[in-house]
């Protein structure tokens, strides 16, 4: 058992190289060539290069392999449904989520954490007002303000709904990740590392966010996502823009 789950890390490794390197064909050739049988990681981990190269009709076929395996995993329907928003495609994002209410597939809420002067703080997005996110609202929007002065424009293709510009803007805004960091500089000294925890992958105007607060404000932060650590210094990160 040691054995096998040790291969199936290496040939994951390998779908993770063809992923990165854009090579989606390759890496979909090499997991059907497997001499052990492919687990959901595998098959997640090419979705996720799907998602990022925009491939969709190789994302729906790796969609079902894993409803094969994991037919209740939330994640899985999102980040399909996060490939066809993107591509504009949004009668297939109302299928996804008519798919998930079908099969009782309840979308897990993204929620972040920040420790700070030994206590833990959770945000959620767009839940309930409290005073600490009021102050880490507020915080935000003082950071996002100077960002959008360097040329910060949002990435509102995050936003997996089909509603109006401004509407988009506000929803990003208010993502969990966004409000952990901008709490995290509203009461942490300059030169502490500012450290998340994040249950659900971070979405790409976060990332980008992340990258320019560390150019601008010089600071050093940390995101632990489902996927992987994200270490952004100087307006870089550490999995060089692949996640």
């Amino acid at each position: 058992m040691y054995m096998e789950s040790a291969f199936i890390e290496h040939y994951g490794c390998m779908v993770d190289l063809y992923g990165r390197a854009g090579l989606l064909d390759a890496a979909y050739d090499f997991v059907m060539r497997m001499p052990v049988e492919p687990n959901a990681i595998i098959w997640r981990t090419l979705l996720g290069a799907c998602s990022i190269h925009g491939n969709i009709g190789l994302a729906e076929l790796v969609k079902k392999k894993l409803s094969e395996l994991e037919p209740r995993d939330s994640g899985d329907y999102v980040l399909l449904s996060n490939i066809y928003a993107v591509a504009g495609k949004w009668k297939d994002v109302a299928n996804i989520r008519r798919s998930m209410n079908d099969e009782s597939v309840r979308k897990r809420p993204g929620w972040s954490s920040i420790e700070v002067d030994k206590v833990l703080y959770m945000f959620v997005a767009n839940n309930e007002c409290c005073s600490v996110k009021e102050e880490a609202y507020g915080k935000l929007m003082e950071i996002l303000s100077r960002l959008r002065k360097e040329g910060y424009i949002p990435e509102v293709t995050s936003v997996l709904h089909d509603i109006e510009e401004e509407e988009k803007e506000d929803a990003i805004a208010q993502h969990s990740e966004k409000l952990a960091v901008a709490f995290g500089m509203a009461r942490m000294s300059m030169g502490s590392v500012i450290m998340i925890v994040k249950n659900l992958r971070i979405c790409r105007d976060c990332h980008l966010v992340m990258k320019l607060i560390s150019k601008v404000y010089k600071r050093e932060i940390v995101v632990r996502d489902r996927s992987r650590f994200h270490s952004f210094r100087e307006g870089f990160c550490s999995c060089r823009d692949y996640w």
